[in-house]
């Protein structure tokens, strides 16, 4: 599975994850219980006499084994199926364990199965040590399972504790031993999931990072690479407009010049935040593409729609400037609007030239304008 189709929101990161190991640990163990069954009828004192019983144990394994099999995992992964999934995965886990369980009684009390009582005992044993250390996410109902696949073989013990007394104290104890186990199983697996989700959030600050200017904190040049072709794409499945604003702060070097780069990164700043004034439906990206020059990636926009958003932009910077560090600074940009048109681009990269064209023409005849591409 590729990392964009694991879940980011932690909680639901927790339930995938545990979805996927359950389903993972339950796929082939289902077909054990199904020999183990076939072992202990077939090794009985007489298999043809049991023959009902055998192909029925046969067919409630096989059922069991094969809805292990079929229960996918959901295709949405929210919370809620999450959970449902689980739950119900659980429920077959238990079912299959409620079944042994009473399968390892009847052979400890029918002399038919006087040849094979033990094989029935060892794939309890077997099954219960597997289920510790392999479903300790879930440590109450993981308790539950051990019960169901104990408890019967115990009763029937203890109804014979004049022969069976050994085996039984032998058994409970090992019991006992699996449930503290169990415990420690439990901690190790939430503690590898804890961590597991520190290095996740990690991995995602560290790729917000890659993907963030440091200074304005708007997208990068390097997010712009990756959107702006993909946006492009979409919008041309979709059919509808697509346009892009491209911005350049007039005179930008004489504010480093005359009051210095902590200014200028000031103004980067302030310019930033105006932009997200104007620039501010969700669908919008606003990059920072080097030095002085921003973009905005506007989809579902028309030409005439980003223009006026744009003209807006460039008419109250005129108006306002910028007060920075109790300095009044009568900034102004130059800007370049376009749409795409599959008439006049080819792709991605010959939208943008159309573009970055305007904001050039807009910079060459004078600055403090706009010039649609």
């Amino acid at each position: 599975m590729s990392n964009a189709e694991v879940p980011r929101e932690p909680q639901t990161f927790v339930l995938w994850r545990e979805a996927q190991d359950t389903r993972i640990r339950t796929r082939l163990g289902g077909i054990y219980y199904l020999l183990a069954w076939l072992l202990t009828w077939l090794f009985s004192d007489n298999p043809t006499q049991l023959l009902a019983w055998g192909l029925a144990g046969v067919g409630l394994f096989a059922l069991l084994f094969a809805l292990r099999l079929l229960h996918h995992l959901p295709a949405q992964k929210t919370p809620q199926t999450l959970r449902t999934w689980l739950d119900r995965h659980w429920g077959l886990v238990l079912l299959t364990a409620l079944a042994w369980g009473l399968v390892h009684a009847w052979a400890l009390n029918d002399p038919a199965f006087a040849s094979s009582w033990l094989v029935a005992t060892l794939s309890t044993i077997a099954f219960s040590t597997a289920l510790t250390f392999n479903f300790s996410m879930r440590k109450g109902r993981a308790i539950v399972a051990l019960l169901l696949l104990y408890l019967p073989g115990l009763i029937a013990l203890a109804l014979d504790w004049h022969e069976q007394h050994a085996i039984l104290t032998t058994l409970a104890l090992y019991l006992s031993y699996l449930v503290l186990a169990l415990n420690r199983s439990h901690r190790e697996y939430h503690n590898t999931l804890t961590l597991e989700l520190e290095l996740r959030e990690q991995q995602q600050s560290l790729e917000q990072l890659s993907r963030t200017d440091s200074l304005t904190q708007l997208g990068n040049r390097y997010l712009f690479n990756s959107l702006f072709p993909a946006m492009l794409a979409n919008a041309q499945r979709q059919g509808e407009p697509m346009s892009l604003v491209l911005l350049d702060i007039d005179f930008f070097k004489r504010v480093n010049d005359e009051h210095g780069h902590t200014c200028g990164d000031a103004c980067l700043s302030a310019f930033a935040e105006r932009m997200r004034q104007v620039f501010r439906r969700g669908s919008d990206a606003l990059l920072r593409l080097g030095g002085e020059e921003f973009g905005v990636l506007m989809p579902n926009t028309t030409l005439e729609q980003a223009s006026v958003l744009a003209e807006s932009f460039r008419l109250e910077l005129t108006q306002q400037g910028f007060n920075v560090q109790g300095i009044t600074l009568p900034l102004t940009s130059s800007l370049g609007v376009g749409c795409f048109d599959p008439q006049r681009d080819d792709n991605a990269e010959a939208f943008f030239k159309r573009v970055d064209d305007a904001l050039y023409m807009a910079k060459g005849t004078g600055r403090n304008r706009l010039v649609q591409a």
